[in-house]
Order: C-alpha cells, then sequence, then structure tokens
C-alpha cells in the first residue's frame, strides 16, 4: 500500500533551531579521540548510520566509547599505538569516509585488518588512497581496486613523503595525514583545489602541530594527541533548507543555531547572499577548531545570478537547497560548473570515474554490435512472431546481393567489401522509410519527415521562447550552461 503526502500551507517561518550535526566531523572526532591520550567528550555527534559504523570499528580494535545518548559521546582514548587488533573484519557499512580515512589510520599498524563494507561501498574505487599509501610503505591488497581492503603491518616505519593528489579529494588527503602520524619525517599533501580541511583543524585541537603553506599540508610523524572537548557543528546542508525556506517565505525570521562556518563549506552562505538574502551571522567563534555561528535569516527579495564557478566545489551538496531558492528568484540563475565539480566530484569523495562522453562508446558499440560475427551460422534466435529461425549465412540478404552485384565474393570478411558501406547505408535508410510509412497508414497518422514531431503549439512556443532567450552577459552562446532556471514572472 503506497504511502501518501498532503502538504499545507502553513504560518510564517519564525523561531530558532539547531539542525542536528556535521557528519565529516563526527567521523573525525571518533577517529582521533581514539588515539588520543584521555577522555574527549564529544556533544552534537551525528547518530546517523555512517557515523555509528565508525563508532562500532574502534570498539572492535578495543576502544571503550559511551553513548551516543541525545548526542553526547564519551571517548577513553588508548594512544597512538594503543588499537588492538580486530576479531573479526571492521564493517564500515556504506561509508566511504570510514573507509578511506581507517585505511590510513590502519596503514601503520602492527597487526592485521580486514575492511568491508555494504555491495555498495564494495563497488567504489579505493586506487586513490591505496596508491599513495603504498608509497609510504603501507600493504593493502584489494580486488581490482575495490574494497574489501587487507592491511597488513608494513615491513618497518612507514616512510614520510610529497604527495601532489591527482584530483581534489579530502578524503585521500586526511587518509594520508593520519597516516603520517605514524610515519618517520614529515608528510606533505598537496591538493590541486580547496578541500575541507576538518582533518587539520581537529588535529590542531588535539595538540598536533600541523602546517598549512597555501594548498600543501605538512604533518610530523610521532606527534601526541590530548583529549579534547568537541561540540560538533551544525550541519550547514541541513541548514541550507530552512536557510532557503526563511529566505522565500512571507514574514520570515529564523534562527539557526551553532552552524560550522567552515571556509571550505560556507559556498551556501555566499551564493545566498549574491542573490539579495538578508543573511547574517551573529556571535562568530571557534570550537574544537571549528568556526561557528549562529545564521539569523529573513525573508528576502531574491534574484537570478550566474553562480561564480570558484563557489561550486565550496556548495556542492547544498545545491538541491538552492535549486529552490533559484525557482523562486526572480529573473535566471545559472551554474555553469567546471571541473570535478561538472564530474559529479564534490570537493569530500569521488568515484573516481570519467564523465560519460570520456569513457567513450567501446561498451555500448560492443553490445548495440554483439549480434555481428564472422561465423558462417549464428545461434538460434526468435523472430518477430515468436518463431524460432537461424540467422543467415554473410552471402544472404542485403549485404549479399549488393557483393554479387559488384562481383565480390559474399562470404569474404567485412574489411574486403568496405566499398560497399555507402551503398549499404541508403538501403537502410531506404527500409527505415518503408517501415515508417507502413506504420503512418496503419495509425493513420501523418507526421513531418523527422518523427519527433512537436507534441503540441504551447511545446512549440516554449521551445521558440527558449531558443530566442537572450544569452546572460560573460556567457559563451555556444555552449549552453549547465543548469540555468528561470524564476517567476512578473505576474508569478
Amino acid at each position: 500500500m503506497s504511502e501518501q503526502f498532503i502538504a499545507r500551507p502553513g504560518g510564517p517561518v519564525r523561531g530558532s533551531l539547531r539542525v542536528p550535526g556535521d557528519k565529516s566531523i563526527s567521523h573525525r572526532s571518533i577517529m582521533l579521540g581514539a588515539i588520543a591520550e584521555g577522555t574527549t567528550r564529544v556533544t552534537g555527534f551525528l547518530e546517523g548510520a555512517d557515523a555509528i559504523s565508525t563508532m562500532n570499528v574502534f570498539r572492535a580494535l578495543g576502544v571503550r566509547i559511551d553513548g551516543p545518548v541525545e548526542g553526547r559521546v564519551a571517548i577513553e582514548g588508548v594512544g597512538l599505538h594503543g588499537l588492538k587488533a580486530p576479531l573479526a573484519d571492521l564493517d564500515c557499512g556504506n561509508s566511504g569516509t570510514s573507509m578511506r580515512l581507517l585505511s590510513g589510520l590502519l596503514a601503520g599498524q602492527g597487526f592485521e585488518a580486514r575492511l568491508v563494507g555494504d555491495p555498495s561501498l564494495s563497488r567504489r574505487p579505493m586506487k586513490r588512497v591505496t596508491e599513495p599509501l603504498a608509497r609510504m610503505g603501507a600493504r593493502i591488497d584489494a580486488t581490482d581496486g575495490r574494497p574489501p581492503l587487507t592491511i597488513r603491518p608494513p615491513d618497518g616505519p612507514l616512510r614520510g613523503i610529497d604527495y601532489v593528489l591527482p584530483v581534489a579529494s579530502a578524503q585521500v588527503k586526511s587518509a594520508l595525514i593520519l597516516a603520517g602520524l605514524y610515519a618517520e619525517g614529515t608528510t606533505r599533501v598537496t591538493e590541486p583545489a580547496p578541500t575541507r580541511d576538518h582533518t587539520e583543524r581537529m588535529l590542531t585541537a588535539f595538540g598536533v602541530p600541523v602546517r598549512v603553506d597555501g594548498p600543501t599540508v605538512s604533518v610530523t610523524g610521532g606527534a601526541t594527541l590530548r583529549a579534547t572537548s568537541i561540540d560538533v557543528p551544525a550541519d550547514i546542508s541541513s541548514a541550507a533548507f530552512f536557510l532557503v525556506a526563511g529566505a522565500i517565505a512571507r514574514d520570515a525570521e529564523l534562527l539557526l543555531r551553532h552552524v560550522g562556518t567552515n571556509p571550505t563549506r560556507t559556498g551556501v552562505i555566499d551564493i545566498l547572499k549574491l542573490m539579495g538574502a538578508d543573511l547574517a551571522l551573529e556571535h562568530p567563534r571557534t570550537v574544537g577548531g571549528e568556526p561557528v555561528a549562529d545564521l539569523r535569516i529573513r525573508s528576502s527579495s531574491l534574484r537570478g545570478i550566474e553562480v561564480p564557478p570558484e563557489l561550486v566545489p565550496l556548495a556542492i551538496d547544498e545545491f538541491p537547497a538552492l535549486f529552490v531558492a533559484a525557482a523562486c528568484a526572480r529573473g535566471r540563475t545559472v551554474d555553469r560548473r567546471r571541473g570535478a565539480a561538472r564530474q559529479g566530484v564534490g570537493p569530500d569523495r569521488g568515484d573516481g570515474r570519467r564523465p560519460a562522453r570520456a569513457r567513450g562508446r567501446g561498451d555500448a558499440h560492443a553490445r548495440r554490435h554483439r549480434h555481428r560475427g564472422t561465423r558462417r551460422r549464428g545461434p538460434r534466435v526468435r523472430g518477430r512472431r515468436g518463431r524460432v529461425a537461424r540467422r543467415p549465412p554473410p552471402g544472404d540478404g542485403v549485404r549479399g546481393r549488393l557483393a554479387a552485384r559488384r562481383g565480390a565474393d559474399p562470404h569474404r570478411g567485412h574489411r574486403e567489401r568496405r566499398h560497399l558501406v555507402p551503398e549499404l547505408r541508403r538501403a537502410r535508410a531506404r527500409g527505415r522509410d518503408r517501415r515508417r510509412g507502413r506504420r503512418r497508414a496503419m495509425t493513420g497518422r501523418t507526421a513531418p519527415p523527422d518523427d519527433r514531431a512537436v507534441p503540441d503549439a504551447a511545446g512549440a512556443a516554449g521551445r521558440a521562447s527558449a531558443a530566442s532567450r537572450p544569452v546572460p552577459a560573460g556567457l559563451d552562446a555556444r555552449s549552453a550552461p549547465v543548469i540555468a532556471l528561470d524564476g517567476p514572472t512578473a505576474s508569478g
């Protein structure tokens, strides 16, 4: 039985609230608290499935963790070298963050561990993490570059390296930094574009000296982590929907408390301000190394903008909420994505796959032409009316008749009959025309030569309107924007 959801107009959006905690910071609070000395107390912990998976992994590694109870967690740290060998596989569930960061943290341990996950996680690529870790001396076995990952003790201490990330990824960067805590010397990671820096900030809060020199992050092995208290900021991705609601609703005023305002995550704030939102940051402060503030949003008259490309990676998770704001804004909002953001690779993750166009046509071409072969007689296939027949030998049909007309041997390879290809195409086109004519005769329908008929006049008018709409200043008319949303008209 299907469920029904009924939405009715509500009252004004007013009041104050605190949305759930940030998932990225919740993960890292458990990891760093476990290898610190002393008891780390966490409030605002996000009790989601991914963060709970990280918590259960460290319990299996011998760390005592109390909670979570209403977002409160207490972690009894065992020190940098106090983790114990697990008795079973370490299940990361569906959390790619857990598996990638744990790969770095466990690479320098003196015991063997096996990281597993659910079917979805088991399909995700891990080479971007395992390859640089192997350069540091880690011994990690994977199945075709994917989970499960078997991490064995290194032959000797890990070695600090200088590594330039080929693709910006906060997870890969964090894995190398965590491995660097167990390495001899200094580990330096350079990223091609800014990514989330939660790991660096939290390590500083735990007393580890971390050097940030432009795009390069450096950490020296052997540092001691000291337990601390962490108040996980509210997740700005969750807050984004309330920010948009407060901006588009009438007579609204909403206060969102203790929201994380990390500079690598505030793209949604900057974009809403560019659209004219009445948004203010109140009581800015630093908690556990992370900047936080209270966000006050009031009813606003939003206008369409061209989203600056440099803000796209900083708001990649908040675009669903921004689409709602764009639909309610006056004018056109254009999002011209570039680089990793356009390929669907966010600043904190990515599956490493190329976009569909870059992957080429190999697989699709093979599927489309898998029935063609060099055998004289093909396998049994079912005909159009359910009859079972065999494919004719290469000499039969149009190809064979054309070959005979040219005086060629119809049974020779395709490469010897390349001169017939244009004539074959014309014959196939004539066959398509005949089939279309029969369909039209049976249905009594007349259609233009191109079967892609315009469904109705309204659709045609809408298409013409879209084609005649001027391109915003600064955009190339030959390359359409990835996303263009028009807000309501003056009458709407």
